[in-house]
């Protein structure tokens, strides 16, 4: 297979032609598949280096190890670009206002990317997320800052404890497994706690916070907090690459494909409203392929607006 064609591929950049020639190469053989494999962490390596573009024109030699790459960042088969912004922040936390090194990643639409702190916190980021966090943890506390969805594997410090901060509300723990989703564009806030505790507090209103219990989501709605225990943890597998859903509706579907991919969808066909849908895709097959799949099952057709990133569902 033609290297430049898997590079568009990873991009996300291919024809339909071209997707399906790499799919069938990828069945041919299990050779092929450890081929895209090797190819994918090579790519995503130059990418995280910022050399991708020089080393496709022939620029520059790659000559990385790939074993000296913090594995955290790669572990992930999907992992491509992330925008690393460094800045400096005066730390509110902190009585002395010292200036510290803050570091933001983002995630663009359709990826994901996992992670260590410094503290030895785990984190995965999903896509069109950024996460800012100090270079180094302050003396009193751990904060971090979270426009979109995360899922925090918090290591435990008693004397610290670890605080994620966004648009509207503060979830602060010690150490937990836990699931934040708190995209600013839509103004929803949820998180969903797998082990440990953790504690929801509101920024506009003190008096407005509670505590979580393990197997539960705390979300908003009409303003206000509402708990509910969680026995599906499938819509949490983003983590692997995954899009869950377990009869889902039409148009909850198309919602988070607009926040996975990052574009929006205009469903102007009432029938498909009708319909729910279990099953699950990988985030790097593309929005084309999902469709294409749920036209199996439920009748309609769709448009493409590629300049405006629109899709209109007829």
């Amino acid at each position: 297979m033609n290297k430049e064609t898997l590079y568009k591929f990873f991009e996300g950049n291919t024809s339909l032609k071209e997707e399906e020639a790499v799919k069938q190469w990828l069945e041919e053989s299990e050779e092929n598949l450890q081929t895209l494999f090797k190819e994918r962490k090579l790519f995503d390596a130059m990418l995280l280096l910022g050399n991708e573009k020089e080393i496709r024109k022939g620029k520059k030699k790659f000559s990385i190890n790939l074993n000296s790459l913090r594995t955290e960042l790669i572990k992930i088969a999907a992992v491509v670009a992330i925008t690393l912004v460094g800045s400096y922040f005066y730390y509110e936390s902190m009585p002395d206002k010292d200036l510290m090194e803050m570091q933001t990643i983002s995630v663009p639409a359709g990826q994901r990317i996992s992670f260590t702190l410094t503290d030895g916190t785990n984190v995965w980021l999903n896509a069109r997320t950024s996460l800012t966090y100090p270079v180094k943890f302050g003396k009193k506390n751990r904060q971090v800052i979270l426009d979109g969805e995360a899922y925090f594997d918090v290591a435990k410090d008693k004397t610290k404890p670890f605080v994620v901060k966004t648009e509207k509300y503060n979830v602060e723990v010690l150490g937990t497994k836990f699931d934040v989703d708190a995209y600013s564009e839509t103004g929803e806030f949820e998180t969903t706690l797998m082990s440990g505790s953790v504690k929801i507090a509101s920024l506009d209103d003190p008096s407005e916070e509670l505590m979580l219990k393990p197997d539960n989501k705390v979300y908003l709605q009409d303003g206000k907090l509402q708990v509910t225990p969680v026995s599906d943890y499938n819509p949490y597998r983003w983590k692997e690459g995954l899009i869950c859903f377990k009869d889902a509706t039409f148009l909850s579907i198309m919602k988070d494909f607009e926040k996975y991919y990052g574009l929006n969808i205009l469903v102007k066909n009432k029938e498909v409203r009708k319909f729910s849908y279990t099953g699950k895709f990988r985030q790097t097959d593309g929005i084309d392929y999902a469709l294409r799949v749920l036209q199996k099952d439920i009748k309609f057709t769709y448009q493409r607006d590629d300049e405006n990133q629109i899709i209109y569902i007829e």
